[in-house]
């Protein structure tokens, strides 16, 4: 019998969308060496979740690399990254809503975290996706490897989408791994343009209030391009090395 087939069909798909969400990333240029963790519920409750092992690079993770912990569990699990587990497993304990959560640093994203004031501010319609859906922290203190860190981190993302964690990177929740990868996709390119915007000192350009809200709202009837994105994005993955 394989691994496969012993496993449920929903924690198999769940398995299958998340190795590939790795492999993505680590495509688009946003892996770093062996650290930064995604992870995925699989429970009902939000308590059980999948979680990359310690220090396994992005490019390499099968489905059946992911480990299947308890967020109720009072122990960081020797084969979690320390960080990983404090993240994740205080989001899935305190956000059982919180299904998918991906955190990463990839470049734009990274650069406006490191900015004094990193808003992502509405000037055009990737940055107002985003208008009402973000929540910052900026009370960096280092590795976030203590148990404070990650209630603090749960705290601060409260019932926002996007934790923009300031002097660090980025953390999006969401309800599949193929729309938390897409607002991954596009707050990196929001992030791209208002970095590139500011570059030379002009003013920006902001959107109204009204304008921004409506923009956001908009995006609500893409909601399918997701699942269409995220399996194109799929499909030209190199094949496995055997």
């Amino acid at each position: 019998m394989t691994y496969a087939a012993t496993l449920p069909d929903t924690e198999k798909v769940l398995r299958e969308d998340l190795a590939n969400a790795f492999r993505i990333c680590h495509m688009l240029g946003w892996s770093e060496s062996v650290g930064n963790h995604f992870s995925a519920a699989v429970s009902a409750d939000g308590q059980q979740f999948l979680l990359n092992a310690k220090w396994q690079h992005f490019d390499t993770i099968a489905p059946e690399d992911l480990l299947l912990l308890d967020s109720q569990s009072r122990e960081t699990p020797a084969t979690a990254d320390a960080s990983a587990w404090c993240v994740h497993g205080t989001l899935h304990r305190r956000l059982p809503e919180a299904r998918v959560v991906l955190h990463a640093h990839s470049p734009y994203a990274t650069a406006l975290a490191c900015l004094k004031d990193p808003t992502m501010v509405p000037i055009d319609n990737n940055t107002a996706r985003f208008y009402g859906r973000t929540a910052y922290d900026l009370s960096f203190g280092g590795i976030a490897d203590a148990t404070e860190e990650g209630e603090r981190l749960a705290d601060a993302i409260g019932d926002k989408s996007v934790l923009v964690m300031g002097n660090h990177g980025v953390t999006i929740v969401g309800d599949t791994v193929a729309e938390a990868f897409e607002d991954l996709y596009f707050f990196e390119k929001a992030a791209q343009t208002l970095i590139l915007a500011r570059s030379d000192g002009s003013p920006l350009a902001v959107l109204s209030d009204a304008v921004a809200q409506n923009t956001a709202d908009g995006w609500r009837a893409y909601r399918g391009m997701a699942q269409k994105h995220f399996s194109y994005l799929c499909s030209v993955l190199p094949q496995r090395q055997s």
